[in-house]
């Protein structure tokens, strides 16, 4: 038998067992952790000054100090120390600080969009009795703009084709007089002198465009640097899954 199931980890307790209690406190903390989880941000990089018992925060991508090495899984406070829980695919979390809900799809933490005909992240259109599928997929990145250019987190991912990145801009650009959407050596490759006023929005479709490498997306500021806004982008692609059998 198994020391912990499969889905959530929690530790089984053992028939004569010593210290029972230890191994049942353990599981309660971490169904505390994550089960309907509610995070108060996921752009820290370092844990808070000060935090309480039961905060709870994705970690963003570069952590240092105690929370380095753990981008992406949840950080919780309990008992006066920071537990870290690894998100698995599918997985669902609140973000408070921007009343948006995300889903993990097995490497990074994507905002769930209510456009999408069936929901989350990913539809697939077309699927083999074997698992191979034809899906047309999702990325979505609230994105802080500083200094000359700033690369999303999130990536174009190996092997997909991609037909469009779309920007919104969520809180006034300053510094720059405009900026482009892009990729490295193709920095307007989605949208040139793209508009820094606050709600403005462009639908970057292009011709269908295969990725051999993960790639992300760069946004480049025009006249001078960026010294402040944010820009939300979504990255609209297909991919084609081998069958897995």
């Amino acid at each position: 038998m198994a020391e912990e199931t499969a889905n959530l980890k929690l530790p089984y307790i053992w028939a004569g067992q010593a210290l029972k209690h230890i191994t049942h406190n353990e599981a309660l903390l971490r169904l505390d952790a994550i089960v309907q989880p509610s995070v108060i941000d996921r752009d820290l990089t370092a844990p808070p000054a000060s935090p309480l018992d039961g905060d709870r925060y994705i970690i963003a991508s570069g952590a240092t100090g105690s929370w380095s090495g753990k981008d992406a899984q949840i950080a919780a406070f309990q008992d006066n120390a920071w537990a870290f829980y690894l998100p698995f695919e599918g997985w669902l979390c609140w973000i408070a600080d921007e009343n948006t809900l995300l889903a993990f799809n097995g490497s990074t933490w994507s905002a769930v969009s209510s456009g999408l005909a069936f929901g989350g992240t990913s539809n697939i259109i077309n699927s083999s009795a074997n698992g191979a599928a034809t899906k047309f997929e999702l990325l979505e990145e609230e994105i802080t703009l500083i200094g000359a250019s700033v690369d999303s987190a999130i990536l174009i991912p190996n092997r997909a084709i991609v037909f469009a990145v779309s920007t919104r801009t969520t809180q006034a650009i300053s510094g720059a007089s405009s900026y482009d959407c892009g990729i490295v050596g193709e920095l307007n490759k989605y949208g040139g002198s793209l508009n820094i006023a606050l709600n403005s929005v462009n639908s970057g479709v292009i011709s269908p465009a295969p990725f051999y490498n993960d790639t992300p997306i760069k946004l480049s500021a025009n006249g001078a640097n960026f010294t402040g806004g944010k820009v939300r982008l979504a990255i609209h692609y297909m991919t084609c899954t081998t069958s897995t059998s």
